[in-house]
């Protein structure tokens, strides 16, 4: 297995607890399986393709899929995403992630959403992502591609950790949610839109941090099997984001 990518004793150390754990028949190694896992979703592999040295690819695929209806990946990241300190300053942003033509075919009306969606650009899903001050995400939700940044935000209000400011665009300016924010004890730092028949004050110093969300967002599109979505059902993809943001903002550090 030399020359293959896997995940060091200490990050596995980290993410072992997390794991179901093992009935009757001894699981296949944990190590060289999530790592492939890993591999796979980085470099935007079919599971076939991805390097003998892992395993049969059907061990890694079946175990992404189980694990990821269990929710394992989700309580890693979540875990991880808990450990440091209280963050000063939170950002919130969103980006558009497109769909694959495999992963656009949706469920009828009645059943639960893929979320896909259709936007001018096509089929795509919504990330909204909460990250501190570092750039290091915070809290995570997948949509369809065409909810807007208001709506995201107010399903993410109970995941808001405590912080004195909230950065975001303008894309974010509304009353409700500056109103929201400053109940929680939180300054909003957003510019006004020019609809706005008053102009608001704003934090423009601190408001040059933003570009650190647009960072994230670029980190994690790096991984190709998220910066384009194979997956059809939307726990396995937001799974594959959630390992994404494991390791490369966790993990690695």
């Amino acid at each position: 297995m030399s020359g293959l990518f896997l995940l060091s004793a200490r990050q596995m150390a980290r993410i072992s607890p997390f794991f179901p754990l093992a009935h009757g028949v001894p699981r296949v190694d944990d190590r060289r399986v999530v790592s492939g896992i890993v591999y796979v979703i980085k470099n935007g592999l079919q599971w076939k393709d991805a390097p003998k040295g892992y395993g049969p690819h059907k061990t890694l695929y079946n175990r992404f899929i189980r694990w990821s209806r269990l929710g394992v990946f989700d309580r890693i990241f979540a875990a991880l995403a808990a450990e440091g300190p209280k963050p000063e300053q939170i950002m919130i942003d969103s980006t558009h992630l497109k769909a694959h033509r495999t992963a656009a075919s949706l469920f009828k009306k009645g059943v639960l959403s893929r979320c896909i969606g259709r936007t001018k650009g096509g089929l795509n899903s919504k990330l909204h992502v909460v990250c501190d001050s570092g750039g290091k995400p915070l809290a995570m939700l997948l949509t369809e591609g065409q909810m807007s940044d208001h709506k995201g935000a107010r399903m993410m209000l109970k995941a808001f950790p405590p912080a004195s400011a909230l950065i975001a665009d303008k894309g974010y300016d509304s009353d409700w949610f500056r109103e929201e924010l400053r109940a929680r004890g939180t300054e909003p730092c957003i510019p006004p839109t020019r609809s706005r028949k008053s102009p608001l004050d704003y934090d423009k110093v601190l408001y040059r941090q933003r570009h650190k969300i647009e960072n994230l967002f670029a980190k994690l599109k790096d991984w190709r099997r998220i910066s384009t979505r194979y997956d059809r059902c939307a726990h396995t993809f937001f799974s594959a984001i959630c390992i994404a943001a494991a390791v490369a903002f966790y993990l690695n550090q």
